[in-house]
């Protein structure tokens, strides 16, 4: 299990362990939060294709999933 800090997630940067269509390296471009801090969602971008995708933040601590860093 990845521990993440909700807000240090901005900028941070993710590979995924199963690459689909080319696409292994991210970087989290964008995070939304409530008045508490709580993060309400959160967008990675592909390094080399530009797609962003909306995802939950907590799937980023999925290890079969994904690992923190460009590895």
């Amino acid at each position: 299990m990845n521990r993440i800090n909700p807000r240090k997630l901005s900028n941070s940067k993710w590979t995924a362990t199963q690459p689909r269509n080319k696409e292994k390296h991210f970087l989290v471009t964008e995070v939304e939060y409530d008045e508490d801090g709580t993060v309400l969602s959160c967008t990675l971008e592909a390094i080399l294709s530009r797609n962003e995708y909306a995802i939950d933040w907590t799937e980023l601590k999925d290890t079969s999933r994904w690992q923190q860093g460009w590895k």
